[in-house]
């Protein structure tokens, strides 16, 4: 540990951001990397704790102690490998990981935490300016063909991985472009799309081969069979995501202005990248309500304040969570709090306990919400008498997570066993990890374990991609 004393010597940094009014501008990414200077200070404060809960606390495990002390020394071309050994994709998670480790950093008793995020974001980046980051081009070939079936996080770690190792892999894409949710479904403001692409160049310099535009499974003319790929392949992997919506079943759900938030969200970067959307969902000067309160809703709420809206409102139907958690009670697990995003900050008005019972609409087209406040107090969800009342709402978007993968098309006709939640079944324990019931097919990412971060997702397309090279060959140097 290069600076035994740095935790108490330093104060946290955390990255700066261009004013909101300027930003809402644009859709640009808005965090400013911290300088070498910064960065080195900020490692400094990672602490010889013993025990690097923050190793566990991170899905991927990141090896966080040693690159913090690297990048204190200076030493970024070795932070860069370190970090590159358990994550292949840190640009990513760099951007857009809420960060489970620096909830279980030790320092986070009873201070802030290390700003690992920070220092993770300004390694990658680093690698890219100073091109450390090439092609890992395998010295030989297996022979072995796998298909990977989606291009989100966890298909794109899989894929990069097993063809490292020398396997032939081709990704199939149903959309027009790679990345999956990283493209379509988070915000350029939060991940510039540049990111994808130059990994997607450095992989298929590795030999991968990417489809866009064919559905496996799918109904359209241009659809892939999937007793092709079978017959095709030596295994498959299916990774595409958690698709299916929740829902909210009330009166007047049909009404014009009312849309899952996964309508509304990916026609923006589609327009972003210079796409032409006609009938484009639009926020401008109108009120809009937010219904769901995690990262897609904020989500909303950016791209909402980003189209001009006149007002955005935002409600949970869960009780506001305290403003700062009881740390002895809940560390080094993840914490229960209320948490203010980037987008929060740039204009929203946010209410909680509050539980819709109807949409009002007018001509067809929604005008109102009728919501009711809720209590939570005997443990479970009660309309409190008399609170009824009509918020005004010219575009209301749902974001209240997502339930299961889509089981139409490719699962049916895979007939590979799901779960109780409707998710893939595949066992992440003992033989056969991340196997489904169908011989050679395997699963990972939100379509096994459901919707999750991308850093879950990161996680379980290497450890597939070590599964599928050990049932391949008999054996495999890939890191579990």
């Amino acid at each position: 540990m290069g600076k035994p004393t740095g935790f108490m010597e330093y104060q946290r940094l955390v990255e700066a951001s261009e004013p909101a009014a300027s930003r809402l501008k644009h859709y640009r990414e808005f965090v400013r990397v911290l300088s070498d200077e910064q960065a080195s200070v900020q490692g400094a404060r990672c602490m010889d704790c013993g025990i690097p809960f923050c190793n566990t606390g991170c899905p991927v495990n990141n090896i966080i102690p040693d690159w913090n002390d690297l990048v204190f020394r200076g030493n970024w071309e070795q932070a860069l490998v370190v970090l590159h050994s358990t994550n292949n994709f840190p640009d990513f998670t760099g951007r857009i990981c809420p960060a489970p480790c620096e909830a279980a950093c030790t320092l986070n008793i009873n201070t802030d935490p290390v700003g690992i995020k920070s220092i993770e974001h300004a390694i990658v980046d680093k690698g890219w300016e100073k091109g450390w980051i090439v092609p890992q081009v395998a010295q030989t070939k297996t022979g072995k063909k796998v298909a990977v079936i989606g291009s989100g996080p966890a298909g794109l770690a899989a894929a990069q991985q097993l063809a490292r190792v020398g396997h032939a892999v081709v990704v199939f894409e149903k959309s027009d472009r790679i990345g999956g949710l990283l493209r379509y479904g988070i915000p350029d403001f939060k991940l510039e799309k540049l990111h994808i692409d130059r990994r997607v160049e450095q992989m298929q310099a590795e030999g991968v081969e990417f489809r866009v535009g064919q559905e496996v499974g799918g109904s359209a003319a241009n659809a892939v069979p999937v007793d092709r790929l079978l017959a095709e392949f030596d295994a498959l992997i299916v990774a595409g995501g958690a698709e299916s919506p929740r829902d909210l079943v009330v009166p007047g759900r049909d009404l014009d202005g009312v849309h899952f938030a996964m309508e509304f969200l990916p026609q923006q970067n589609k327009v972003n990248a210079g796409d032409r959307v006609p009938s484009q969902i639009m926020a401008t000067g109108k009120r809009v309500v937010v219904i769901g309160g995690g990262d897609t809703g904020s989500d909303c709420v950016g791209t909402s304040n980003r189209h001009g809206a006149l007002s955005v409102t935002q409600f949970e139907v869960m009780p506001q969570p305290p403003e700062q958690e009881n740390k002895s009670l809940t560390w080094p697990n993840w914490p229960l709090k209320l948490r203010t995003s980037s987008s929060h900050e740039e204009g929203c008005t946010r209410d909680f306990a509050v539980s819709t019972k109807e949409f009002i609409g007018e001509n067809g087209k929604v005008r109102a919400l009728k919501v009711v406040r809720v209590d939570w107090s005997e443990g479970r969800m009660n309309e409190i008498p008399g609170s009824e009342t009509e918020i005004p709402a010219d575009l209301v978007l749902l974001a209240m997570g997502f339930v299961s993968p889509v089981r139409q098309g490719l699962l049916e006709q895979l007939a590979v066993e799901l779960d109780a939640r409707g998710n893939v079944r595949a066992s992440t324990d003992g033989e056969g990890c991340y196997a489904t019931n169908v011989a050679r097919v395997f699963a990972a990412g939100d379509m096994r374990r459901g919707q999750s971060l991308v850093v879950w997702a990161i996680r379980e397309g290497r450890q597939c991609a070590r599964e599928v090279d050990l049932f391949l060959m008999g054996c495999s140097d890939l890191p579990r």
